[in-house]
């Protein structure tokens, strides 16, 4: 009867951990604890590492060693890491929780949000200095929208 209930609980076990998902926003459960300056400048501060990644691609792509290849490849995949973080940030975190229907720019706040999307998306796709800063402006856009105030950077 032990080995049973032992086997029953494992396989349970086994089965919740197996199907479940991990985590990845703040917070889909109605914890209250909050930070959406620190989001946005998280947003700010992943478009910065894109526009860099730009840079250091057009630089190393114009050497043609492995060494070089190697390195562009990196900045590559971390341009495509920083414009997802975005893309998630303003999908789990703004659209799912923050953005309420009853918000007064409501309208004007989801068109910003979706703007911020689609320049992240594109940002994948162009390696481009104005691809990159049309990302900071869709990012500060959605801060005016959201906060209803130009953004001002966090200092301590």
């Amino acid at each position: 009867m032990k080995a049973k209930l032992f086997f029953s609980i494992l396989l349970v076990t086994f089965l919740a951990t197996s199907f479940s998902q991990k985590a990845m926003a703040h917070c889909q459960v109605p914890c209250g604890i909050f930070a959406d300056q620190l989001r946005f400048e998280a947003m700010l501060e992943d478009q910065t590492t894109i526009a860099k990644a730009n840079g250091q691609m057009a630089e190393l792509l114009k050497e043609s060693t492995p060494l070089a290849a190697n390195q562009a490849t990196r900045w590559i995949l971390t341009k495509e890491d920083h414009c997802s973080k975005i893309m998630e940030t303003v999908a789990e975190y703004f659209m799912a929780q923050r953005i309420k229907p009853d918000a007064e720019n409501y309208e004007k706040t989801l068109v910003a949000a979706h703007n911020v999307m689609r320049a992240a998306m594109k940002a994948k796709q162009d390696p481009s200095a104005e691809v990159a800063e049309a990302l900071k402006t869709s990012i500060l856009e959605l801060y005016e929208s959201y906060e209803g105030k130009a953004f001002q950077p966090h200092t301590h």
